[in-house]
C-alpha cells in the first residue's frame, strides 16, 4: 500500500534500521569490485587453458596459463589459483576454444574498465589465440 511522504516533526523513516546508521557489513569501492570480476574472469580463463592443455599440450598454452596465474595472484593479493590437474572435462577442443575467446573478452571488457593494461594485452592476446585457434580446422577441412 502506498504511504505517504512524512513530513513535519514525525520525519521517521519507513526502514529503520536503515536510516542514519552505518552498515554492518563491509563496503568495496569500484576498484575493488572490478578487481574481483578480473580475477573471477582470469581464473575462468586459466582453468579452459589447463583443459585444452591437458588436450592438445603446447608452449603457447603454457605461457598463456603461467601469465594468467601471475595476474589472477596479483588481483587477488597474492593468493594462487586453483588449477585443474586432471582429465579434460570437454573432449571437444573447438568448444573450448570458444569458451575461452568467450572468457578472455569478458576479462578485457573490465580490465578496459579498470585501465588495467596489462591484463587488458593478456586478455587481448587471449583472444587472439583462441580465434586463431578456431579458424585453423576450417582451413584444415576446405584444404581436403
Amino acid at each position: 500500500m502506498y504511504e505517504p511522504n512524512r513530513t513535519g516533526p514525525d520525519r521517521r523513516s519507513v526502514h529503520p534500521a536503515m536510516a542514519g546508521t552505518p552498515s554492518d557489513f563491509p563496503h568495496r569501492s569500484r576498484e575493488e569490485e572490478l578487481d574481483i570480476q578480473l580475477a573471477g574472469h582470469l581464473a575462468a580463463l586459466l582453468a579452459v587453458t589447463d583443459e585444452l592443455r591437458a588436450l592438445t599440450p603446447s608452449s603457447d598454452l603454457d605461457a598463456a596459463a603461467a601469465r594468467l596465474t601471475e595476474q589472477v595472484t596479483r588481483l587477488r593479493g597474492g593468493r594462487t589459483p586453483v588449477r585443474t590437474s586432471g582429465a579434460p572435462t570437454d573432449p571437444r577442443t573447438a568448444a573450448l576454444h570458444q569458451r575461452a575467446h568467450t572468457l578472455a573478452g569478458r576479462a578485457l571488457v573490465v580490465a578496459a574498465s579498470r585501465a588495467d593494461t596489462t591484463a587488458a594485452i593478456l586478455a587481448a592476446e587471449r583472444m587472439d589465440a583462441h580465434s586463431a585457434a578456431l579458424s585453423e580446422p576450417k582451413e584444415l577441412s576446405a584444404a581436403h
